[in-house]
């Protein structure tokens, strides 16, 4: 990505993940000036790697009454779909006991309600952002297929299904494994229900997806600068952003889209926001004979199976571990051999695995607001596996904000001091 001329951008967006990429490019379509800063280029974390998934049906938070629940079981298996190393335990603590607050029924009905919204709008944003980058037909509408092992656990899903329901996401229940196969041929006959949901969506490859907007991005005029930010400054004509290597960027705004890593400044400014990294691990498999029709998702084993280009790739599941602890690909390992026993027919040769940092909240909602040191000031992270999800109408919302338009949808719940 070629790198403009050192003038005074309008925008600074620091994060060139798919949030902070769709941010950059609805404010340049806008018609602003943009400097997209990076600690390693576009699409090189989280967005690189994901399972491709537009999952706007996906309204039930982490947080809820049943996680709760199944947590101290999944928590002795150390490849289990939710894992916390260790040597992270402690340090997890605080996060912890915020995520186990915002099980509260009430605090999760109205999550729920939140994280409607923000899809709803996310949904209705994603085909005209397609149009004016050009991406359209990346797009998969083939949905999503939610399987069953038993019958106990189909019916521990119904009442999250019925929430759906009553915000107006469309779905169908489907029972016995020859009813299943007409959706998805070659699954394991142990299977006894499923529910397809219809919009969920699918990019063919996000990482070539997340590169494209960036060339647009860049052919268009805007900059990209290639390093680690560690603090975001106030000033009286807007903010700015401290590197690491001692470079300095001011703006008139600042949009704060760095994932993993934004708590990080915002503690800057003094605000505390307890962000945590929800590790992901996926292997991508190539050259399959199987036909995935759908992507699969394994519920009581926290993965998923997508379609990606030609390929296939398997990931998921929960591992709590910060940003430094050393990844265990053992995880990816037990994801493919699960996937494996589920649809036989795959082949899991050479394989590449993978492992991403999702940035999480303990309410499972992201963080959009202006901070409460500057208004020049943007939050737009948090977002934890539904970033590709809700990036078209992230974008949106952050542009309103630039405006000073009235934002699309209540951003109460979002808000940076809800904690």
């Amino acid at each position: 990505m070629a790198i403009a001329g050192d003038s005074r951008p309008d925008i600074i967006v620091v994060g060139a993940g798919i949030v902070g990429l769709s941010a950059a490019f609805s404010l340049q379509h806008k018609g602003y000036s943009v400097l997209i800063l990076d600690r390693t280029g576009p699409a090189a974390e989280a967005s690189r790697g994901n399972a491709g998934a537009f999952a706007f049906s996906d309204i039930i938070p982490l947080a809820t009454p049943g996680i709760m629940r199944k947590a101290p079981r999944w928590l002795l298996d150390p490849l289990g779909p939710l894992s916390i190393p260790p040597r992270y335990a402690v340090k997890l603590l605080p996060w912890m006991i915020r995520f186990w607050r915002a099980c509260h029924p009430e605090r999760v009905e109205s999550g729920i309600y939140a994280q409607s919204d923000l899809m709803n709008l996310s949904k209705h944003a994603l085909l005209p952002f397609l149009k004016k980058t050009g991406t359209g037909s990346m797009l998969r509408r083939d949905g999503n297929l939610q399987l069953y092992e038993s019958r106990t656990e189909f019916e521990e899903s119904l009442p999250y299904w019925d929430i759906k329901e009553r915000c107006a996401v469309p779905f169908e229940h489907i029972h016995g494994s020859f009813a299943i196969s007409e959706y998805q041929p070659g699954l394991d006959k142990r299977f006894v229900s499923a529910t397809y949901t219809p919009e969920w969506y699918s990019i063919s490859d996000p990482l070539e997806f997340a590169l494209t907007i960036a060339d647009i991005i860049d052919n268009r005029g805007g900059r990209l600068e290639t390093g680690e930010a560690v603090a975001i400054t106030t000033q009286s004509d807007g903010a700015g952003v401290k590197c690491a290597d001692g470079r300095q960027f001011s703006a008139d705004k600042v949009i704060v889209c760095a994932g993993a890593w934004s708590h990080k400044l915002a503690a800057t400014l003094g605000e505390r926001i307890p962000l945590e990294t929800e590790r992901g691990y996926n292997t991508t498999l190539a050259d399959q004979d199987i036909e995935l029709r759908t992507q699969l998702t394994f519920g009581a084993h926290g993965f998923v199976v997508s379609k990606l280009g030609n390929g296939i790739r398997v990931g998921g599941a929960v591992e709590l571990g910060g940003l430094d602890t050393p990844p265990n690909f053992k995880r990816a390992d037990a994801l493919l051999a699960k996937a494996k026993s589920f649809l036989p027919d795959l082949k899991t040769e050479g394989g590449t695995q993978w492992m991403g940092f999702r940035p999480s909240l303990p309410d499972t909602l992201p963080v959009i607001g202006t901070s409460r040191q500057s208004d020049d000031v943007i939050y737009a992270f948090g977002h934890g596996h539904l970033g590709l999800t809700q990036s078209a109408g992230t974008a949106m919302l952050v542009t309103e904000l630039v405006d000073g338009e009235d934002p699309s949808i209540d951003l109460h719940p979002f808000r940076p001091d809800r904690f």
